[in-house]
């Protein structure tokens, strides 16, 4: 039989506690229908309860938690320590306090870390692979089967006190009050709690926060809807990177659920090193994290002096994080994986003590050559150079030339042709180069660099060869530091401008004024086309190694094409100025 909630609320909690129940309609009607008897549930009453018995729980614990950094990097948030326990294992234990063992654990980044939950608690374990491509729905896909009356939890929410029930009567969001502006998902509800909006970010609002109780209606409706989108033809474009919330919120007219309030501090989720901390100030004191321990050595600093973390934007080789030491603000830089490939970590360091040393990146403090982290200053409101403003595009030449022209030199050298067909190596590891127009295109390149490489003028010189605006940091101040050095290595000096071209984008007469503005004048012909064949090479050597990047699974999108077409577009106009010997033209 269907109860209503004051019913069920009364007969949950005879058969869950001692409490007995006030006077009520309610229970004199359960009473008389012999669900109830004086102050005990019956065994008609424990019939009626069991359609809302909650019968699983799903704990996803399969994403990188990126926003918890450093910590991240090496550990799963969900197996971080707080007050003495691991987030995963005191919910799991709360869900066994009401009863409920019919637990899935979904893991993907890392997952090993969590095989021994599977002995020690009797959990079931399914591994989301895709976990860095797809969000969150792709982990209740894998689960949609199982979906019953079960709770969604995530595997680094705190719960105080136990949230969980052994019955439960309707599908809900666990939510938390936010004073102020918040930029988390709001929720509107209607008179009977039932939610009727969800938007993004808000002002003194209800957010959802916490656990998550779907009942067997709502898991039908839902997952028939998940397996629907799961499905179609635009999964990938359009909802892969969604989270499961977002498909709900579209879906509020045929997926009912009610809206349950909790205090704000009864439900915790650290979003950061720095909640973490502010709650349990003993959590960084305990965990092993190698970016801690090497940043305590360099700095000769505490531990507990620690704050500030959070993710920097990553690029393309790199994961780094911001941190802080009382006002000194750092950034550590953590290698990405496969970079041992590319990288020369020792050229790399020395390059960076030349260019510290020559004033040239006023950032750099310390790197570990053997595993490729490295300490640096970090600038606040810096940004990068404008690859549109003259000014700064002529300011970033005039620099380039001296560090070209210093006595610099590193046991390192780089070479767009050379270290294209490194790069070649690494491709053809995994396969014939199976690209339309590759070996074509790689011909001409190959008769290009005998022909540049034959130029006199252009002695190697100490390099950066990553050379594009991004590199550089120009601070409120105005001074200006280029970071990142680590292609560096002695090489052509046209190298550097023609990486400039290159990530800048720019059009013929751009690429004109930034070689221009290198020699400070009008470059000469025999210039021009010298620095125009490095541009061609860099783009057919940086093709190459987005090629290997995409072959091992970290693409870089869209500079893929855009390195290629640089090569593709200038090559045949580029060697007919060596091959006709049309110097004027160029």
């Amino acid at each position: 039989m269907a109860l209503t909630r004051e019913e069920f609320d009364i007969l949950s909690s005879l058969a869950t506690s001692a409490v007995e129940p006030c006077a009520s309609a309610s229970l004199d009607k359960l009473r008389s229908i012999g669900l109830v008897s004086g102050a005990a549930i019956t065994e008609l009453g424990l019939a009626a309860l069991e359609p809302y018995r909650v019968e699983s729980a799903v704990i996803m614990a399969a994403g990188l938690s990126s926003r918890f950094v450093p910590i991240s990097y090496w550990r799963p948030k969900g197996l971080m320590r707080v007050n003495g326990e691991v987030l995963i294992e005191r919910q799991i234990r709360q869900l066994h306090e009401v009863g409920i063992t019919n637990i899935t654990v979904v893991v993907g980044y890392r997952a090993d870390e969590f095989a021994y939950l599977a002995e020690k608690y009797g959990v079931r374990l399914v591994t989301n692979d895709l976990y860095a491509a797809r969000n969150n729905n792709w982990t209740l896909w894998l689960v949609h089967d199982q979906l019953r009356n079960t709770y969604i939890c995530s595997s680094d929410d705190y719960f105080v006190e136990n949230p969980f029930e052994t019955y439960v009567y309707r599908a809900y969001y666990s939510a938390v009050f936010m004073e102020g502006p918040t930029g988390e998902w709001c929720l509107g509800v209607d008179g009977e709690d039932r939610i009727t909006s969800v938007t993004v970010g808000g002002r003194d609002a209800w957010a959802m926060l916490g656990h998550v109780y779907f009942d067997r209606a709502f898991s039908n409706v839902f997952a028939r809807i998940l397996d629907g989108i799961v499905h179609g033809a635009s999964y990938e474009e359009r909802y892969a990177d969604k989270l499961w919330e977002a498909i709900f919120a579209r879906n509020l007219d045929c997926l009912s659920m009610d809206m349950r309030r909790y205090p704000a501090d009864q439900v915790l989720e650290f979003d950061s090193v720095d909640e973490l901390m502010e709650f349990d100030p003993s959590s960084l004191s305990t965990v092993e994290c190698p970016a801690i321990e090497n940043i305590t050595s360099v700095l000769g600093c505490e531990r507990a002096q620690l704050h500030g973390f959070y993710p920097i934007k990553n690029g393309l080789t790199n994961l780094s994080f911001h941190f802080a030491v009382g006002e000194d603000e750092y950034v550590y830089r953590h290698p990405g994986v496969g970079t041992e490939k590319f990288i020369n970590r020792t050229a790399e360091r020395d390059a960076n003590t030349v260019a510290h040393d020559l004033g040239i990146d006023h950032t750099f403090i310390y790197e570990n050559a053997e595993e490729g982290w490295k300490i640096s200053r970090f600038v606040p409101n810096a940004r990068n150079a404008d690859p549109l403003d003259a000014s700064e595009v002529s300011r970033a030449m005039r620099l380039a030339r001296t560090f070209h022209e210093s006595d610099a030199h590193i046991d390192a050298t780089f070479d767009f042709y050379k270290d294209g067909l490194g790069y070649e190596r690494l491709l053809k590891g995994h396969g014939d180069i199976d690209v339309p127009g590759y070996d074509k295109l790689r011909e001409k390149v190959t008769r290009l660099n005998e022909y540049c490489t034959s130029d006199e003028g252009f002695s190697a010189c100490f390099c950066h060869n990553d050379y594009l605006p991004l590199n550089f940091l120009i601070g409120e101040d105005g001074s200006m530091s280029v970071i990142d050095w680590e292609f560096a290595g002695m090489g052509d000096p046209g190298n550097d401008t023609a990486t400039f071209i290159i990530c800048s984008q720019y059009d013929e007469d751009q690429a004109n004024a930034a070689i221009d503005a290198y020699f400070g004048r009008t470059a000469t012909p025999v210039e021009r086309r010298h620095f125009w064949a490095r541009v061609v090479l860099g783009g057919w050597c940086w093709y190459v190694w987005a090629l290997e990047k995409e072959a091992e699974g970290a693409g870089v999108g869209e500079w893929l094409d855009i390195y290629k077409s640089y090569a593709v577009t200038y090559v045949d106009k580029v060697l007919s100025w060596y091959e006709k010997n049309d110097i004027l033209a160029a």
